[in-house]
């Protein structure tokens, strides 16, 4: 089977030597794409270039990526009517800078053009605009892929993290989810279309629960 896996953070600019990410390292993508090249299927993994992951690749072709923009142009690219498994395990920034101001130490706001903001200028107010899905697009693009999200989740309880995951389902479209982080706990939850929650206690099993699905 033909498989896409996304791993690594986005990043956008503030300006032109400043950004703004977080903290995925692409482990979890990066070892998924491994273990479904190991288990025989022609894998491309989308890898972000600020990965920290960088571990030995098992006859993976590797497409690199940065802003949001340029994983979605990376994907688009790959557009097929044909069957495929896609494992969008990016961490896709939710926020790109829109304006930004200083706040001199007078009070006055000055919106700001330059490349390079002044940080000795006075406070910095930056604009945050919500990044484009990318997620919800991937059906048009692959109208036969069955698409897997991941859904990190830090406030609230394990019924909270769930609950955000099934919206992602129906949100986007998609055919499963996979929900982790502290508002879950340990391990990982599996939410399919039409079946029961799967608990999965680890990464090691989860990779097992997902290449066997494919």
């Amino acid at each position: 089977m033909r498989c896409l896996v996304t791993a690594g953070p986005t990043w956008e600019p503030l300006d032109r030597v400043r950004r703004l990410t977080n903290f995925s390292t692409g482990s979890l993508g990066g070892d998924l794409a491994n273990a479904l090249a190991s288990a025989g299927h022609d894998v491309v993994l989308f890898l972000s270039e600020s990965a920290t992951w960088r571990q030995p690749l098992s006859a993976i072709r590797v497409e690199s990526f940065n802003t949001t923009e340029s994983l979605a142009a990376g994907l688009r690219s790959c557009a097929d009517p044909d069957p495929v498994a896609i494992f969008h395990a990016a961490a896709v920034g939710d926020y790109q800078a829109g304006s930004l101001r200083i706040v001199a130490p007078d009070g006055t706001v000055t919106t700001v053009h330059a490349g390079k903001v002044d940080s000795r200028g006075g406070t910095i107010l930056v604009e945050l605009v919500p990044t484009p899905k990318i997620l919800p697009q991937l059906p048009e693009w692959f109208p036969r892929g069955r698409i897997t999200g991941w859904k990190y989740e830090v406030d609230g309880s394990p019924n909270d993290a769930v609950a955000r995951g099934e919206r992602q389902l129906e949100s986007a479209g998609t055919h499963a989810c996979v929900v982790n982080g502290p508002a879950w706990g340990t391990g990982f939850a599996w939410l399919r279309r039409g079946l029961p929650l799967v608990r999965i206690p680890s990464r090691r099993m989860l990779l097992d629960a997902l290449v066997s699905a494919v």
